[in-house]
Formats: C-alpha cells, sequence, structure tokens
C-alpha cells in the first residue's frame, strides 16, 4: 500500500519563509547612540559621537551640541537639547577634546554669524531637536532641526563627508561655514587658538580654505574642498566680530561664512566636504576618489557594507542587547586609529613636513595608555594588515621624532599619559608573527625609546634609582610599574632577536616594581630620591594627570599592576591567602565622602571599571587559585556596568579599549599581560561565538546551560577534551580552537585551583 506523505500547508509555508527570510546584518545590531551620555551628572560620559565614518578613517562627520566642546570629549551629549552644526572629525570616548574641524549648518530665516548679546557665547544658529526625530546607524546620521524645518542626513567615505539638507520653502535659505568652531578656548587642559584661517569662494558652487590651529594637537592643518549640488546666490563672510559682508575670500582667525540660497519646499541640497591635513589640492582629489558624484544613498550603503564586512569578522549568538552592545563595540574600537594619509598617501609628519607613506596609510590618534591592554590585541587576531599599519606609523613617528609615540594626534605627539605603551603593542605584534613589520628597525625604535629621557620617562633617574623618584617626576608610582612592565616587553623583544646583553638588561628593569612595594603598608608607594616613603600616605588618596604618585587613580587600584610576573607580586603580598584576601576587600571597600576625582567612575569597592588601570583586577583570583571570584566579578562587571542606553559605559570608552574588555570577556577570556600570548578565562555570557583569525582559520566558542544566574563554571572542554586550565594561549586561539563551557549558578571549587591549572608567565612555545 503506497502512502501518500501530507505536509500541511502552514508548516510548508512557514518552512519555505523561514528559508527565504535573509539573516539580519550585524549593522543592525550598531547603536550609535551608546556611550554618548553619562549616567547622571557625577559620572563619566562614554563620550562617543554617534554621526557616521568608516572603518579606521580620517573623517567622522557628526553633530556637535556645544558650541565650545570640552566635556563629553566628542562634542555631542544625548541629555542636550540643540545642535550647533555638524563639524568632521572628532575623537571617539577620550577624556579630552579637540578635533571639531570645518562646521556645517543649514538655516532659515535671518542668520546671525555674530549674536551679539547672546549669553556665553553661544551660536545664533544653533537648533532644538529631540530624538523622536533622530537616528543614527552605520553609513547614517539624520536629524529635523526644529528651528528651521530642515530635515539634515550625513554620510560619509573615509576622507569626505556628505550633507543631504531637506529645505523648506523660504527666500532665506543659508549654509553656514564655521571655521572658528573647536574646542573651548578659554578652559581646558591645553591652551586652543587659531593661528591662522582661510575661506575662498571659487565658484557659485565650490567653496575652498583651512585653518591652522593648537590645541590638544600642537599644530595641525585642516584643509577642505566643499562641493554643493544648488548653486548659492550670494555669500557673507566674518572674522570675528566684525560685521558679516558680501566677499569672495576672507583671511583670518575666527572664520565664519553664510552661503544663501532661494529653495522651494522640500527642495534637497548636497553638500560634500573633503578634507586633507596636507593641502586643498588633495582635499579636491580625495572627494574625486571617493565620491565624485552626488549619490547620497550609494555612499551611506557603501559605508554601511564596509561596516558589515569589519563586523562579520566575530559571529555571536546572544540576547539582543548583548548583540546590541558587542557589535556597537566593536564599531567603537574599528573607529580608531584614524588613517590621516591623503588617498596618495601625503602626510602631515611630527616634524611638521609633507612625507609620502607608501602603503598609503599613516595612522594616528593612539590613545596607547588604554588602547595596549586589550583593545590592540583584539586587534592582532582580526586586524593583522591594520596592525602592522599601525606599527609602521609608529616607526615613522621614531624616525621623524625620535620616540614612539605615547598619545599621538594628528600626527603630533601630545604625552597626554604615561609610559611607553607602543612597546607592548610592536612587542606583541612581533611575538604573534604579525607579517609586514621591519623588526629591526623596530627594534631600535623599541630601545631608544626605552634608553632616551624624554617627558614622562626620565630614564637616567630610572636606572640610577631603581624607581622613579616622586621629587623628580610626579605619577612616579604608576610611571615606576608601568614602566617595569614595558621593559619586560623590550626583554622579551630582545631574546627573541638574539640580543642576550639588552636582554639581561632590560629584564632587570622590568623589576623595579619592587622597590616601591613597602611590606609595612602592603602597597606600592612614593619615594623620593633619598629614598624614604612620601608621607603622609592614604591608600584611597586619588591623582589625576599630576601632582600624586597615581595616575587616574590610587594606590588600592595601582596594587595589582605587574601583569608580567603576577607570581612574584603574589608573593610580595604574603601568598595566595594573603594575596586574594586583599583583592576581596579591594572589592568590598567603599570609597570615602570626596575621595573619588573625576577620572573614577563604575565602581565595585574600590575598583573602577570606568578607567583602565583597573581593568586586568577581575582576573587575578585565577593565579591565586579561586577563579570562581574572578568568574564572580566579571559576569558583574558584564552584566552591570554595560547596557545599550545612551549611558552604556561606565566611563570614557577610550578609543575601543573598553569596548574590547567587553567584546573579550563576554566571550570568555582575556589578556591579563597583553604581550605573552596568555588568555586568563572568566565567565561568559554570550551562547557562543566564532572569530575569522587573520589565518583564515576559526576559533570559536559555546557555552551550555547560559543564563544570567548561571555565571560560574562548571567545566570546561578545549576541543571535545575536558580543560581545567584558568587560561588559553595565541597557539590555542590561532589554531582554531573550539572551547565549550558548561555553567551553573553555584561555584565549582574543583574547577581551575591547582597550581599547574593557574596561568603561566609565558604562552608561546619557543
Amino acid at each position: 500500500m503506497n502512502r501518500i506523505l501530507v505536509i500541511p500547508f502552514f508548516l510548508l509555508w512557514q518552512g519555505v519563509s523561514a528559508q527565504s527570510i535573509p539573516p539580519v546584518k550585524l549593522v543592525n545590531y550598531v547603536k550609535p547612540f551608546i556611550g554618548t551620555s553619562a549616567v547622571d551628572t557625577t559620572s563619566l560620559s562614554g563620550s562617543n559621537f554617534p554621526g557616521p565614518t568608516t572603518p579606521f578613517a580620517f573623517v567622522q562627520l557628526s553633530p556637535d551640541t556645544r558650541d565650545a566642546p570640552d566635556d563629553p570629549a566628542s562634542g555631542y551629549d544625548y541629555n542636550d537639547k540643540t545642535i550647533v552644526g555638524f563639524s568632521h572629525t572628532h575623537l571617539s570616548g577620550t577624556g579630552v577634546a579637540d578635533l571639531f574641524d570645518v562646521l556645517l549648518m543649514p538655516t532659515t530665516g535671518e542668520v546671525k554669524l555674530n549674536p551679539g548679546n547672546a549669553k556665553i557665547s553661544r551660536s545664533g544658529y544653533r537648533s532644538a531637536f529631540s530624538h523622536g526625530q533622530e537616528t543614527a546607524r552605520p553609513g547614517y546620521y539624520q536629524v529635523m532641526l526644529q528651528d528651521y524645518g530642515i530635515n539634515a542626513e550625513l554620510t560619509s567615505a573615509s576622507h569626505t563627508g556628505m550633507h543631504r539638507y531637506t529645505f523648506p520653502a523660504s527666500t532665506q535659505s543659508h549654509i553656514v561655514i564655521d571655521m572658528d568652531h573647536s574646542l573651548d578656548k578659554k578652559r581646558g587642559y591645553w591652551e586652543c587658538r587659531i593661528i591662522a584661517g582661510e575661506i575662498k569662494v571659487i565658484n557659485n558652487h565650490t567653496i575652498e580654505g583651512y585653518r591652522i590651529i593648537t590645541g590638544w594637537a600642537r599644530l595641525r592643518k585642516v584643509y577642505f574642498h566643499a562641493e554643493f549640488s544648488k548653486p548659492f546666490d550670494s555669500v557673507v563672510m566674518a572674522n570675528g566680530k566684525q560685521k558679516p559682508y558680501a566677499t569672495t575670500l576672507l583671511n583670518g582667525t575666527a572664520l565664519k561664512a553664510a552661503l544663501n540660497f532661494s529653495t522651494t519646499d522640500h527642495e534637497q541640497v548636497t553638500v560634500k566636504v573633503a578634507l586633507s591635513s596636507v593641502s586643498i589640492e588633495n582635499a579636491k582629489q580625495n572627494m574625486m576618489a571617493e565620491i565624485p558624484g552626488w549619490d547620497f544613498d550609494k555612499i551611506s550603503s557603501q559605508n554601511a557594507d564596509e561596516w558589515e564586512k569589519e563586523l562579520s569578522k566575530i559571529i555571536i549568538e546572544g540576547t539582543q542587547e548583548q548583540k546590541e552592545i558587542f557589535y556597537t563595540g566593536l564599531y567603537h574600537a574599528f573607529t580608531q586609529p584614524n588613517n590621516i594619509a591623503d588617498i596618495n598617501g601625503d602626510y602631515q609628519a611630527t616634524d611638521m613636513t609633507i612625507r609620502n607613506a607608501p602603503d598609503k596609510v599613516q595612522y594616528s590618534t593612539f590613545s596607547l595608555w588604554d588602547t595596549y591592554r586589550a583593545a590592540h590585541p583584539l586587534y592582532t587576531l582580526i586586524q593583522p594588515e591594520k596592525t602592522a599599519g599601525f606599527i609602521n606609523t609608529m616607526i615613522r613617528q621614531y624616525e621623524t621624532y625620535g620616540y614612539l609615540p605615547i598619545w599621538q594626534l594628528w600626527g603630533d605627539e601630545n604625552y597626554c599619559m604615561i609610559g611607553n605603551h607602543a612597546i607592548p603593542v610592536i612587542t606583541d605584534a612581533i611575538l604573534k608573527g604579525i607579517p609586514g613589520i621591519d623588526v629591526e628597525k623596530a627594534y631600535q625604535a623599541v630601545k631608544a625609546s626605552s634608553t632616551t629621557d624624554h617627558p614622562g620617562s626620565p630614564f637616567t633617574a630610572w636606572e640610577k634609582y631603581g624607581y622613579i623618584p616622586e621629587d623628580i617626576e610626579s605619577q612616579s608610582v604608576s610611571i615606576t610599574v608601568e614602566m617595569a612592565y614595558d621593559d619586560w616587553c623590550v626583554a622579551q623583544l630582545a631574546k627573541k632577536l638574539g640580543k642576550t646583553a639588552d636582554y639581561e638588561r632590560f629584564i632587570k628593569r622590568s623589576a623595579f616594581y619592587k622597590n616601591l612595594y613597602n611590606a609595612k603598608t602592603g602597597f606600592f608607594q612614593a619615594r623620593n630620591k633619598d629614598g624614604n616613603w612620601l608621607t603622609p600616605f592614604d591608600p584611597l588618596s586619588y591623582g589625576g594627570n599630576g601632582g600624586s604618585p597615581y595616575t587616574e587613580a590610587n594606590a588600592w587600584q595601582y596594587s595589582w599592576y605587574v601583569p608580567q610576573n603576577i607570581p612574584d607580586l603574589i608573593k610580595l603580598m604574603g601568598g595566595d591567602r594573603s594575596f586574594t584576601a586583599k583583592l576581596d576587600t579591594f572589592f568590598t571597600l567603599a570609597n570615602k565622602p570626596g575621595d573619588i576625582n573625576g577620572n573614577a567612575s563604575g565602581f565595585i569597592g574600590q575598583y573602577a571599571h570606568g578607567n583602565e588601570p583597573s581593568h586586568h583586577i577581575a582576573y587575578l583570583y585565577d593565579y591565586a587559585g579561586q577563579p570562581w571570584k574572578t568568574q564572580y566579578y566579571v559576569s558583574k562587571v558584564l552584566n552591570e556596568l554595560y547596557n545599550n542606553s545612551s549611558s552604556g559605559y561606565a566611563g570614557n570608552e577610550d578609543c575601543g579599549q573598553m569596548s574590547a574588555w567587553y567584546i573579550f570577556s563576554s566571550m570568555g577570556f582575556y589578556p591579563v599581560n597583553p604581550a605573552n600570548g596568555i588568555y586568563a578565562i572568566g565567565s561568559p555570557i554570550l551562547k557562543s561565538a566564532s572569530m575569522t583569525l587573520s589565518n583564515d582559520k576559526i576559533f570559536s566558542m559555546s557555552v551550555k546551560n547560559i543564563g544570567k544566574q548561571n555565571i560560574y563554571i562548571q567545566s570546561v572542554k578545549l576541543n571535545g577534551k575536558l580543560y581545567n586550565k584558568t587560561y588559553i594561549t595565541q597557539d590555542d586561539i590561532m589554531n582554531g580552537s573550539n572551547l565549550e563551557f558548561t555553567m551553573g549558578a553555584k561555584p565549582n571549587k574543583s574547577w581551575g585551583t591547582k597550581a599547574e591549572d593557574q596561568p603561566p608567565l609565558w604562552g608561546y612555545k619557543n
């Protein structure tokens, strides 16, 4: 008897429908408003901007909500109610402001380039807006400017921004070009002033100009070439407080121009603005290469496609919120460093000469005190070509400036932070075998940057005293422990290259942190050059960026910074039991009123996730036989100190570091020592993840019994075999391994607790 298989129609339809539904694009999970505000007025903002940019691009076109941006440093605060205009360069997640170049703003009615008696120098052309009429996604930003009834849309290519303004009917429509807009000129860390500028009308649809400005970066030259889809009827310009007047050329230090149109209802005017740090001609070439036409939607789509390609290097499964935090984190991590070289390879070098990069890339925005910890190790796994470009850029800075970058912006060294953290970035990349790096030249740069005194790095005193005395250099404790780590990295690179004498010199220096450990107090503590401890001593007292032995932290937070030799740190503190007991106190000790300064936020006891000195500390229980406590605190940070709102970060996002911590930790591991090939295991929160590596292999992780309550590891399998170690290695990742976690609601105190299970000093076979 033949049986006919009857499939219910609704099931057949569901199957066909499911197969025909395309997968959700990863760019749909990116929410650029994450990190654009603070939780409250006492907290740090993520300091991210919502406008469009392409990966590692020169141009970041975004709205500014402040006339003189200062805090947040991105220029945009989600809590603000008005927009000043749309400038073409921004910093993502930093604690200090700069850039904000070439601001455009469309208006209607009477335009006021100089508002006269307006309070607090408020611009005469700002507009109210609401988040209900605002959109942001990769490659696109839109907002309705309510004061003018103008819909503003933005997109961008690498060196070129594109604006599309939909005007109402008006005989008084304008586009303002503000070349005076900058970080606050009256206050801030560095004096900001415009040295020279120019706006020039080429014809009735083309404007060009430049400005030379000093600020956080000591000297920046910004050239622009702008084209308009609709010819403008007339132009008025003003310099400073002078009355605007009709002209086709104006030079000065506070330049503004208003381009005047008549528009019909819903008429669209498109503007293209290309930038260069070298010349107006190069800006024009950048535009012709990137956006020769006027198809706004095409450019926006191309921008999103670039992001989709970059985001697809890690595919995850998790909740909607987790996906939004994760992929927005990747987006923020890939927003910088920025390629400041023009499409022909020209760039402004640190010696202010114009040079040419043969690979057409010269990166800047190196926030290395932040990003060496996790962002750069992430780049080595999924951005190896970019990593080589970063390092070749650093070597070029050494060749023109004498030192590797400390904090480099617009090709200029600003010495904002401490340490010499280009060194671990270079060491890590070379030890991992990243191609495209001249290893000998890199070592010359590393050694020179570790032996010649330069601001913040007094190596003569370093080798004379075996520590940095506070009466020679402020922030001495932080500098001592961080330079000791950098020296360990130099030693490992010297060892790899067979430079034995150098290895011995730098490995000795890498232990100088011991000379500031006060066994009586149990803290790393400042000493003067006479050897006496600095008194009085309060481990809860915060330092900022000078005037204290500690950098943006206190003695509690800097107690744990010996990533190159955690076993020795444990020994200094009296062994595993004393070490973990002090960690317990660290995570539970509350601050006293008045202890905290403006650099600290995201607290769990003394742990401050909102700033980088704390970022590795939750993983230290792995090294002392209590990994379940690492699991507890890592999961607490993941679940409580990140979210998908505008206040989604516990502090400044810092050019990808805050995001990189989440990206690694959500997958279950983190590089406590960023250059030894070891990743400590924490508490994964993703259901699964697969990472496409530089060797085209795929490393994957998965979790059984996933859930917010199931934060403790019950067992782990590596490539299908039970695995009790509290770490994985670089080789494990690059071999394309599979890491499988089984989680539960109670600690398994027999997993990973033996001495042989703890992370070793070294993760490479050689």
